[in-house]
């Protein structure tokens, strides 16, 4: 499938088949978000695999959006590896480590898709709540989740799914 038609197939999965996903599968996912551009390839971001039930019931505990799904990523960075800007004036002590995480996690969501996996991104959470659950180290930032797994018998798409703005309010030649 060529990628823009996996990017408009994809879809904010809320409905997940128990079945648990394939190592393999996993592996791949990984990989598709440790080899993401990052800046200055100083490659801040951090991954955590949740898929025993005692990290899925935590991350039961510090988001309700986790759709029972049977593996949950969380995606964090390393503040103490994130390119930083300190000169920007209009963005104060700026840091890359959002940013790299969000390459990263974006990365791994298609690759998953392409591999039959579905998810969806989650960031209804606290995320020194998260720290704190998770036990992370205080250098280690949450950005997001994403729950993920293969779709449901009844999953489809939300209605709103495929209304998109005009490209003509999203870009402009300057």
């Amino acid at each position: 499938m060529d990628f823009l038609e996996l990017a408009k197939n994809r879809y904010s999965e809320r409905r997940f088949d128990p079945r648990p996903v394939e190592k393999e599968k996993i592996d791949r996912i990984l990989e598709a978000g440790r080899i993401v551009p990052t800046a200055c390839n100083y490659q801040p971001q951090r991954f955590y695999v949740l898929r025993s039930p005692e990290a899925l019931a935590k991350a039961k505990t510090v988001t309700p959006f986790h759709y029972n799904a049977p593996l949950m990523m969380l995606v964090c960075y390393d503040l103490n590896t994130v390119w930083k800007a300190p000169h920007d004036r209009m963005f104060r002590n700026y840091n890359s480590g959002e940013q790299d995480a969000s390459i990263a996690a974006t990365t791994m969501m298609y690759e998953a898709e392409e591999l039959g996996v579905h998810n969806v991104w989650l960031r209804g959470f606290d995320a020194q709540t998260v720290s704190e659950v998770f036990g992370l180290p205080e250098n280690i930032i949450p950005v997001m989740m994403f729950a993920m797994g293969y779709p449901a018998e009844n999953s489809k798409p939300n209605a709103w799914h495929n209304i998109r703005m005009p490209i003509e309010k999203m870009a402009k030649e300057l």
